[in-house]
């Protein structure tokens, strides 16, 4: 079948699939890092309790088989060496079918650790990265070339991807109608980089332009995905720029990147066909049946989509395969931050040596610039941000949280900045406390040198320890 294939597009596919192992690096790497205080077996939130309650058909994971944190890390770092062989291109080395079952495993191997991450792994990007990931075991090697429909299929994440987040914008916070919401956003997005900053201070006019680019964006742009060329390479392109653009101005794991992956995989770069064999039947079936069975489980996020109540980043089936996505549907007007500190005093007080816990990514020193991280994903300062919108996003996990900082959990305190207390020396009391954080001026910055100023607001939690001190349980 001639229609079959769009041998055009082999270099695109060659991109799509490099960049896209590069992804799954990153995501790897990032659980074998950080899973055994998050997810580990003395973990804030244990894998084997989670198990314990859900059922294998509703989360499957290879995990049910077999959990300790050796394994896990094993599975981890395994995954990180399939996704650099991937990234140096084995699978256009194999033959057709063993390169398909190459991109099967990393895709099988994140799903096992995301149906387990629990909170930690609740962001659209981890649904994102096993939706695209899937695709790309179709997408063919060297062998064969492009299919239409897998080529189609990945536009129409794409599309979804931005639509649904133009959607909800402007059916959420009125100031994205207002053109006002970039006023406050760099200012309060979840983490930010080291120019946001910078962003904040553009002049408010520019601010304005920022965001009407952005609806034409999302909501005019993914529609000319399904032009003829060179349009819907005009379109990608558009869309690479954008996203290039909050990859500057914030830390958002690899969600940007993901994104500029899938439009990567839009562009038709001009380049002489690649001489490849056809395309075996067998292939054919298979990629016309996996093709006919997302495009009928499309029909969730589409319904979701076209809703009013429309919701953000779910997952629709337990294999992650369709998707609903979108982001911000609201922006804070007002950046809120927990900070929590300890002491080695036997009685808590007020004027006790307090001394602050210090995050990687998360603000805490006002004087203390941000760093870029994306796209290493740092959980645990993800989560801080949600616990200071609401103490309810932190119920199930702050309590454990401080109670490895009193016992000085090595794996914990790996995922901080710094530990105002030695290693040997846990603290006491551990309490947490609500400030306001603002950006400071240009004035400000130049007479201070802070980059935020910061203000008590009220107490988060109180001092804290542990039942029984560590030197006694031990």
């Amino acid at each position: 079948m001639d229609w079959f294939v769009a041998p055009e597009y082999w270099l695109s596919r060659l991109i799509f699939q490099r960049a896209l192992a590069a992804v799954y690096l990153f995501a790897f790497l990032t659980a074998a890092l950080q899973f055994r205080a998050l997810i580990g077996e003395r973990g804030i939130l244990p894998v084997p309790r989670h198990l314990a309650r859900m059922p294998f058909k509703h989360a499957p994971s290879v995990f049910h088989l077999h959990y300790s944190d050796r394994f896990f890390a094993a599975w981890s770092w395994a995954g990180c060496a399939v996704s650099v062989a991937l990234l140096a291109g084995l699978d256009s080395e194999l033959p057709l079918w063993a390169g398909m079952v190459l991109w099967l495993v990393p895709w099988a191997m994140y799903l096992s650790i995301v149906n387990v991450g629990q909170t930690w792994y609740s962001f659209g990007w981890e649904s994102l990265l096993l939706e695209v990931g899937f695709l790309a075991v179709f997408l063919g090697t060297d062998e064969v070339a492009p299919p239409v429909v897998v080529l189609f299929l990945l536009r129409w994440i794409l599309f979804r991807v931005e639509f649904g987040a133009g959607l909800i914008k402007i059916r959420g916070d009125a100031c994205w109608r207002k053109l006002t919401c970039l006023d406050y956003h760099h200012e309060t997005q979840p983490m930010p980089g080291p120019l946001s900053w910078f962003f904040h201070h553009l002049p408010r006019p520019l601010h304005r332009a920022e965001v009407a680019a952005n609806h034409v964006t999302q909501l005019v742009v993914p529609l000319l995905l399904f032009t003829p060329q060179p349009i819907a390479t005009v379109a990608a392109s558009v869309m690479i720029v954008t996203q290039l653009w909050l990859v500057l101005s914030g830390n958002f794991a690899w969600l940007n990147w993901i994104t500029i992956v899938l439009a990567l995989s839009a562009v038709r770069f001009p380049t002489t066909a690649h001489p490849v064999a056809g395309p075996p039947l067998w292939y054919e079936i298979v990629v016309l049946a996996i093709a006919a069975g997302l495009v009928a489980l499309s029909y969730h996020p589409v319904r979701n989509m076209i809703s009013r109540g429309q919701v953000m980043n779910r997952s629709f089936d337990p294999l992650h395969l369709v998707n609903t996505y979108g982001a911000f549907g609201s922006v804070s007007r007002i950046r809120y931050e927990v900070v929590i500190e300890g002491t080695a005093d036997d009685l808590p007080r007020e004027d006790s040596d307090w001394r602050e816990y210090e995050f990687k990514g998360k603000p805490g020193d006002p004087r203390r610039w941000p760093r870029q991280f994306a796209p290493y994903h740092l959980r645990l300062d993800w989560l801080m941000w949600f616990a200071a919108l609401s103490p309810a996003y932190a119920g199930s996990w702050f309590g454990g949280l401080v109670e490895r900082l009193l016992e000085n959990d090595h794996d914990t305190l790996r995922l901080l900045h710094r530990s105002p207390f030695p290693p040997d020396a846990p603290p006491r009391f551990v309490r947490a406390r609500l400030f306001r954080y603002r950006y400071t001026t240009w004035q400000e910055l130049r007479k201070t040198g802070a980059c935020w100023e910061r203000t008590y607001v009220r107490e988060f939690m109180p001092p804290t320890r542990l039942a029984v001190p560590v030197a006694q349980s031990r």
